[in-house]
């Protein structure tokens, strides 16, 4: 990743646009370049570069109407002298401004840095958002999840037909869109295990059931791997200190039902599973604290599982 301030983009595309466009309009006022340099702070030699269209500027800064209105007004006052330093500085740092809050200045902050993707603004204007913040750690979570899975020798085997999924919720989630997990599910191909897409959030109901059901009980537990049913992974999680807790698969009001089984065993256990139903595949959900620890134990058991045979 590459570091960038907004400061560097005003400086490196900004400020060259507007000394441009600065001079180009003085001259048209008829200020000599060596005038037109003392207004502008710069070199007669960058001035006559500036008016022999030499110069680069960014297309997406002088295009804006605001920067245009802003060098019609300010070479204006200066050739007048209407303006007087001062003024001009504040009339260009409100340009700035504009240009940086959801402007062309944030659109080339993100192209410069793709982790800002629709953040750059909220980050650099209106300052670290714990909310925005709180959501990123729970997609990178669930990514670090998904690595976790298609890293780890012999997950494959234990991917469910219907696919598994990694799922992070957020502190104090109510709803399914409360909860991060990967679009389209985590398939198999080639005994390899794939992961399709990026995580958004309500992406798996199936998951978040689990997760906001553990999550109402014990507010420490927000994240799970779903897994297919297999002795060998429930006796792996009983050698480790685990009770897996079982649960009636059918889909009906599940998140209250689990509610109970979790209130009756009196705390969310690791593992939860249940053995399928007419058109439901046994499935096995390893809890965490998020979608990150989940399936670092689920990789355990299956470590465990896949050492033990001959």
């Amino acid at each position: 990743m590459s570091l960038r301030l907004p400061g560097e983009i005003v400086v490196d595309h900004v400020l060259p646009t507007l000394r441009v466009e600065l001079a180009t309009e003085l001259a048209d006022y008829g200020l000599t370049q060596r005038e037109i340099a003392d207004e502008l702070g710069v070199t007669q030699a960058a001035v006559s570069t500036y008016l022999s269209g030499d110069a680069s500027t960014t297309e997406s800064i002088a295009a804006h109407p605001r920067t245009r209105s802003t060098v019609e007004r300010v070479a204006e006052g200066l050739a007048t002298g209407e303006m007087n330093g001062y003024d001009a500085l504040a009339a260009v740092l409100d340009l700035v401004q504009t240009l940086e809050d959801r402007g062309p200045v944030c659109e080339i902050h993100e192209t410069e840095m793709p982790a800002l993707q629709g953040l750059s603004c909220d980050l650099c204007i209106r300052g670290r958002d714990e909310a925005v913040s709180t959501e990123q750690a729970a997609l990178a979570s669930v990514r670090k999840a998904a690595r976790v899975l298609s890293t780890t020798i012999g997950v494959a085997q234990f991917v469910p037909n219907v696919g598994s999924n990694v799922g992070t919720a957020l502190p104090d989630a109510a709803e399914p869109t409360d909860v991060a997990a990967i679009p389209g599910r985590i398939y198999t191909v080639d005994d390899r295990v794939e992961v399709p897409a990026n995580p958004e959030f309500g992406a798996s109901n199936h998951v978040a059931t689990i997760v906001l059901a553990a999550a109402d009980v014990d507010p420490g537990v927000r994240g799970a791997v779903n897994l297919t049913t297999d002795e060998a992974l429930l006796a792996a999680a009983r050698d480790r200190g685990v009770d897996p807790l079982a649960f009636d698969a059918e889909y009906d009001d599940r998140g209250r039902r689990l509610r109970d089984r979790f209130a009756d065993r009196g705390a969310v256990p690791r593992v939860v599973f249940h053995r399928g139903a007419f058109g439901i595949e046994p499935i096995t959900y390893v809890l965490g604290a998020d979608a990150a620890d989940a399936a670092r134990f689920a990789a355990g058991l299956v470590t465990d599982v896949v050492g033990s045979d001959p």
